[in-house]
């Protein structure tokens, strides 16, 4: 046999066995899979069997970005906005502090920066009173960004979907900020354009009262409409709220506000915290003639519904826990697609949670469950913060659109202000 053949009959040989290795290889990914151990399959490209293993295996690659966090308030009522006097390294009173956050393999979130309804016999029926709102939602604002300063190794400010993915893959907690009411905009479109310079990416469109630019749902049935949905006044705050590239935010309003700033809006919505009316029957949760407007059809608008633990919202006293959670997650997306689904849990907000999700740790619980009811890594990654990513990308894109094509910002006054003459514009 001369050097040629030699040469031949080794590569047949070698290529023989490399054939033989891969069909055994095949033959036992497609039938011996469940024989790997838990510790191997994630090397392979594969889940582990065990649902809370494989939740922790995904969320390292698609961590958790809460719609809906109140930790800035929970810091004015117990240490009065002193932010020297918080280490958020310790444990904290409540639900949220930076051990937790890393247990619970959170990427990001949304500071809420909140301040309650006032009295009726405080603002006055014409919403024109309470002047202090603004401030203590400037105080609200100041109290996340300087926590987000504080701790710059753990924290940093986002204001971009961009900025959001930047800060993950940078091991930081990507930090954005919300308004958790329009009330708290003073009745001026302008005060939304100097929060928006602070770093606000949503504003909730009411709060459990009426405001001046919107019907809410109240906390109990029963509330009287005021403006049947948006105001006039209402219409033109989402305009703007559009060409800034703040998200409409639906949670706390009512149906009739809801379905008309879904079709109104130029951008996808969202609800930062609520869950689903027909799984449990409350006004603050979302039902499914409104969530059937969510999608990508005719009178449809993209959005994400991200769903709230509060267990008055979840199910009855006394039933509320990680499955009860995951049946609210599970029917929104039956209604309105899996890719439109997340978290906002409203921890720090809350005063108690749901049983097994005591806390920011907690969150690959809700995981697990749904792994084992059947969602697929792509399903939760969109859950976890894909699905929100994909909201901010459309919102940022309107905006981006609408100032290059030279929209106006909107510059009309609340016709009962009695500061400022009012103009029809």
């Amino acid at each position: 046999m001369n050097d040629k053949e030699e040469s031949t009959r080794s590569r047949k040989i070698v290529w023989t066995g490399l054939t033989l290795v891969f069909i055994a290889a095949l033959v036992f990914l497609l039938g011996f899979t469940h024989l790997l151990s838990d510790t191997v399959a994630p090397w392979i490209g594969l889940l582990p069997k065990d649902p809370h293993k494989a939740a922790l295996v995904i969320m390292q690659q698609a961590p958790v970005i809460d719609g809906h966090i109140d930790l800035p308030i929970l810091i004015r009522e117990a240490y009065a906005n002193n932010v020297t006097a918080v280490d958020l390294e310790a444990l904290m009173p409540r639900h949220v502090d930076i051990p937790r956050l890393r247990k619970g393999h959170v990427g990001g979130f949304f500071w809420s920066a909140y301040v309650g309804c006032a009295k009726r016999e405080e603002e006055g029926d014409d919403f024109t009173d309470a002047t202090w709102i603004v401030r203590d939602t400037l105080e609200q604002i100041d109290v996340a960004r300087e926590l987000i300063a504080k701790y710059p190794d753990t924290f940093q400010l986002a204001t971009t979907s961009d900025e959001v993915q930047s800060a993950i893959y940078g091991g930081k907690i990507a930090s954005l900020i919300g308004i958790e009411g329009a009330h708290q905009l003073g009745n001026s479109i302008g005060v939304l354009r100097q929060y928006y310079a602070l770093g606000v990416r949503y504003v909730t469109l009411t709060h459990i009262c009426h405001n001046a630019f919107a019907d809410s749902c109240g906390y109990l049935p029963g509330i009287i409409p005021l403006h049947h949905g948006l105001s006039a006044f209402g219409r033109r705050l989402i305009n703007e709220m559009n060409r800034l590239g703040v998200l409409v935010d639906l949670s706390h309003t009512s149906d009739e506000t809801a379905s008309q700033a879904i079709r109104l809006s130029k951008a996808p919505v969202i609800w930062s915290h609520s869950s689903a009316r027909a799984v449990h029957d409350v006004p603050r949760n979302v039902p499914d003639n409104v969530l059937e407007l969510i999608g990508k059809g005719e009178g449809q608008n993209d959005a994400v519904v991200m769903v709230n633990f509060a267990p008055q919202f979840v199910a009855d006293e006394g039933k509320a826990n990680i499955q009860a959670v995951a049946d609210h997650v599970e029917h929104i997306a039956k209604v309105a697609g899996k890719d439109h689904v997340g978290i906002g849990s409203d921890y720090d907000g809350i005063s108690s949670t749901p049983d097994g999700l005591e806390d920011v740790s907690t969150y690959p619980a809700l995981i697990a469950e749904l792994i084992s009811r059947g969602w697929n890594k792509y399903d939760i990654a969109g859950l976890t913060g894909s699905n929100l990513l994909r909201v901010m990308k459309g919102a940022e894109k309107v905006a981006k659109d609408l100032q290059a094509a030279g929209t106006l910002p909107v510059y009309d006054l609340y016709h009962k202000r009695p500061d400022l003459p009012y103009r029809e514009l």
